[in-house]
């Protein structure tokens, strides 16, 4: 009986170090995960490699970059969700812009880019739609807005885009980038829709 009671303790005491260490080690793995999202959140870090140098140059001087209040946006904020889980759902599609810019460069070039910016234009439109422009949001609340400080016409087309259920990047785009060519995103959804019948 003595001998058994030993061989438990034994036992609950390698039991419990192993606990520690994967404690330990679930913390550092934690860490070093909030760090690498914290570090890859920033306008330094999204504006580093050269084929976002083209996006950021037609950023700067818009709406979200200065403005009266000194409030910005940065790339972050429009397009990666603030959530936990999204956010890193969010980081892990976007390693296909290391294949795309290092390992097969389809857009490491400024015409190269061009040429693909309707197309990545509009896969970031389909997201916001299926979002209900949840990033646009985080911002831009709908129940803190004073309405009465809008224009009549601004009044009258939010009013009319809430009635027929839009979202915001069907009317507000091409607000931080140049807009591409061909379909905005209002005639985008529409032909999609039609297509899915």
């Amino acid at each position: 009986m003595k001998n058994l009671f030993k061989t438990m303790l034994r036992r609950w005491k390698l039991v419990l170090v192993s606990l520690v260490a994967l404690g330990f080690f679930s913390v550092g793995v934690g860490v070093s995960g909030a760090y690498v999202l914290a570090a890859t959140s920033t306008e330094e870090f999204c504006v580093g490699c050269h084929e976002m140098s083209y996006n950021f140059a037609e950023y700067k001087g818009t709406i979200h970059d200065t403005n009266r209040t000194g409030v910005r946006a940065i790339c972050t904020d429009c397009h990666v969700p603030h959530e936990p889980g999204p956010l890193i759902w969010a980081k892990i599609k976007a390693t296909k812009d290391i294949y795309y810019t290092y390992i097969s460069p389809s857009i490491d070039t400024k015409e190269k880019f061009e040429a693909k910016r309707a197309v990545m234009a509009q896969r970031v439109w389909r997201e916001m739609k299926e979002s209900d422009s949840h990033t646009c949001r985080s911002c831009h609340r709908a129940d803190k807005m004073s309405v009465e400080l809008q224009t009549p016409k601004a009044q009258a087309r939010h009013a009319k885009g809430k009635a027929e259920g839009k979202t915001c990047i069907e009317c507000h785009f091409a607000i931080a980038h140049k807009e591409p060519d061909g379909l905005g995103p209002s005639e985008l959804f529409a032909a999609d829709a039609a297509k899915s019948k």
